[in-house]
């Protein structure tokens, strides 16, 4: 028998028009060939080989290598769960990135990347070469983009769960039952490090897991380390930590009634008639809480706001030196870790952790972070100025999902764009710019 012929689908509004389904030749995600050329410039397949180990019987039909990147850029692409992959293993963008095999024969289907992702990746070595993978991956564009002073951001969240998840819990800040991941952030928005937590943990238990090595690494290199951090870091075995290490840190401190006292003359409203802008006074003294072993800089910055009865009061642990009106202003930036992870959230399935066993969980957190990364490199290495700053959404949307059909030929195989946001001078002044950077050594 003949291959099935299906006939096109015809409209009465429109006799001419016929509409057909090539689902194995089209694809929505085209802008995903720009993030795997990246990709290859900067050694990913080399560092998924040096850190996992593949304990699969040698005559396997897909490489590991094509596993983890269809892991990573589907959730890049924004497919958050593995049952997407029944669909995916014929889209033709998703076939593009892997190596040969995946050409011909397809990705891999729900059930495999299911046992990859569950049973592989959560053994102990392969678990912790996730986590060298993506700070690798970091390093080879900081040799690209070297700059002489590291700023690190710490900052925990909340991800809800939907069942009884192992280690799952109720939190009562977030009043929900949820687990509370710990993440660590430079200044250029790449995820240093990440640890999944029980959800009922403190927002800074295990800081030093996260942070320690990381300051250790960089002043290897002979970097500057600057740590910023909200209340929740407000610990005085953590300022000890890095002043050991002359680090400088901005850390806000939780009010109470000594530092009160300290400002109380500035809390008095201006008098007059209110200003429609806030009115802002700054003070800085030296302070001792009861469980320090010394006294340290505080910065207070006390806001007057149109039609609110009492100031807004703030107060900052410092070893700067600076101005106060500077402290504070530095601190203020503290406020991208925030983006950083709602967009780790939204774009990259960050809160996707529906596993019951708390090491898949870690394993999807992982491959969320490597995701985050990736996208976030080919932001800052590959992007124009003036679309440089866009969200990982945004570029999700306008870049990644573009429409493209593939046709085969003899020798060759043609990826025919829609031009939308990504046109073709965009597309062309990425790659140029992706092709031109320097190999990363190691």
């Amino acid at each position: 028998m003949g291959e099935r012929q299906e006939v096109p689908f015809q409209f009465s509004f429109n006799g001419r028009l016929k509409v057909d389904f090539q689902g194995s030749r089209v694809t929505s995600d085209g802008g995903l060939l720009l993030v795997r050329e990246l990709d290859e410039r900067l050694g990913f397949g080399e560092l998924i080989e040096r850190h996992l180990t593949d304990g699969r019987a040698k005559n396997t039909q897909l490489p590991l290598t094509d596993l983890v990147r269809q892991s990573v850029y589907s959730r890049l692409a924004g497919y958050e769960d593995v049952n997407d992959a029944e669909r995916l293993s014929q889209d033709p963008a998703f076939r593009l990135i892997g190596s040969e095999k995946v050409l011909e024969r397809g990705a891999a289907l729900t059930s495999r990347l299911q046992s990859f992702q569950t049973e592989l990746l959560t053994q102990r070595e392969n678990l912790a070469g996730l986590a060298r993978i993506s700070r690798d991956l970091i390093a080879k564009a900081e040799v690209i983009d070297a700059a002489h002073r590291v700023v690190l951001d710490m900052d925990s969240t909340e991800v809800p769960v939907y069942g009884r998840q192992e280690q799952s819990a109720y939190n009562g800040h977030f009043e929900s039952t949820c687990y509370h991941p710990l993440l660590l952030f430079n200044r250029a928005g790449d995820c240093l490090a990440a640890k999944l937590r029980p959800g009922n943990v403190h927002s800074a238990e295990g800081w030093e897991e996260l942070l320690l090595p990381e300051i250790e690494r960089q002043q290897r290199l002979g970097k500057v380390v600057v740590f910023r951090a909200d209340a929740a870091f407000a610990k005085p075995e953590l300022y000890e930590a890095l002043e050991q290490r002359q680090v400088k840190y901005v850390i806000r401190l939780p009010a109470n009634d000594n530092l009160e006292r300290k400002v109380a003359q500035m809390l008095i409203r201006p008098v007059g008639r209110p200003s429609y802008q806030p009115v802002v006074r700054y003070k800085s003294f030296l302070y001792q809480a009861a469980r320090w072993t010394r006294a340290r800089r505080v910065v207070a910055k006390v806001e007057f706001h149109f039609g609110e009865l009492f100031p807004r009061v703030g107060f900052i642990v410092t070893n700067f030196r600076t101005s106060s009106r500077a402290v504070v202003r530095f601190y203020n930036k503290r406020g991208m870790a925030e983006q950083w992870i709602k967009e780790g959230k939204q774009a990259v399935a960050m809160t996707r952790l529906s596993c019951h066993r708390f090491r898949a969980n870690e394993v999807r957190l992982w491959l969320s972070v490597i995701a985050y990364n990736l996208g976030n490199l080919w932001r800052r290495l590959a992007l124009p100025k003036e679309i440089g700053k866009w969200s990982l959404t945004s570029l999700q949307q306008r870049l990644v999902k573009t429409g493209g059909r593939l046709i085969k030929h003899a020798r060759y195989y043609w990826l025919l764009l829609a031009e939308s946001q990504l046109t073709r001078r965009l597309f062309g002044g990425m790659l140029s710019r992706i092709v031109t950077l320097p190999v990363p050594a190691g």
